[in-house]
C-alpha cells in the first residue's frame, strides 16, 4: 500500500511540474498566422495525415482546397469523401506516377497546369487550408522552380494554412516551412506481397 502511495505522489509532483512547463510553453505561444507543413520520408500517411488536417478543417467551417499532383487516379476513398463537401475544391491535376507515364514533357506539363490552380488557391484568403498532395515529388525532379513555389507560398494571405506532401523534400522547402514531419518506415504489408487496398491504401 505504501508503495502504491509513494508511486502515486511521485507521480503526481510530476505532472505537476509537467504542466508548469506545458503551461508555459502555451502562453509564450501567441503568435497566429497561417502555418506552413511538410509531411515527407519513405514511411506511409503522408497524404493520409494532410486529408486529417483537412476534415479537422471543414469540421470548423473552413473552406478548403486540395491540387493532387502526380497522382492521376480520381477513385481514391478520400476524394470520394471530400467531394461530397461543399466547402472543398479538390483538383486530381497528375497523369500518374512517373515509372508509369514515362514522359517527363507531359509530367512538366501537367506539374504547371496544376501549380496555377494552386496560385488560384494561393491567391484567395477565403480558403483557410489547401492540401499540396504529392508536391514535394514535382519539386525533387525539377518540373516546378523550387524557388518560384516558395515565393508563391509565402505571398499567400496572412491566415491561410498549406500542407505539402511526398517523399524528397527539398531542403529549401523544409526551410521555409513551420512545421516539418519526416514518416520512417519500420514495416509495409507491400513489401510482403499483400496488394494495395480500397480504403486502405487508396
Amino acid at each position: 500500500m505504501t508503495d502504491t502511495s509513494d508511486r502515486d505522489t511521485r507521480h503526481k509532483a510530476r505532472m505537476e511540474r509537467k504542466k508548469a512547463v506545458v503551461d508555459a510553453a502555451i502562453a509564450a505561444a501567441t503568435d497566429t498566422r497561417g502555418v506552413l507543413l511538410v509531411n515527407t520520408g519513405n514511411g506511409k500517411g503522408k497524404s493520409s495525415a494532410a486529408f486529417g488536417v483537412l476534415a479537422r478543417a471543414i469540421g470548423h467551417g473552413m473552406k478548403v482546397g486540395v491540387v493532387q499532383f502526380v497522382k492521376g487516379r480520381s477513385d481514391t476513398g478520400e476524394e470520394a469523401f471530400f467531394r461530397r463537401q461543399p466547402e472543398v475544391e479538390w483538383h486530381v491535376m497528375g497523369d500518374g506516377f512517373t515509372w508509369d507515364t514515362q514522359d517527363r514533357s507531359a509530367d512538366i506539363a501537367s506539374a504547371r497546369a496544376g501549380w496555377e490552380q494552386a496560385r488560384r488557391f494561393l491567391a484567395d484568403p477565403a480558403i483557410g487550408l489547401v492540401v499540396f498532395d504529392e508536391l514535394n515529388i514535382v519539386l525533387k525532379y525539377g518540373y516546378l522552380e523550387v524557388a518560384e513555389v516558395i515565393a508563391d507560398l509565402q505571398a499567400r494571405p496572412a491566415l491561410q494554412h498549406v500542407i505539402v506532401t511526398g517523399r524528397g523534400a527539398p531542403e529549401a522547402l523544409i526551410e521555409a516551412a513551420d512545421t516539418v514531419t519526416d514518416m520512417g518506415v519500420v514495416k509495409h504489408a507491400f513489401k510482403a506481397g499483400i496488394a494495395a487496398q480500397a480504403g486502405l491504401e487508396f
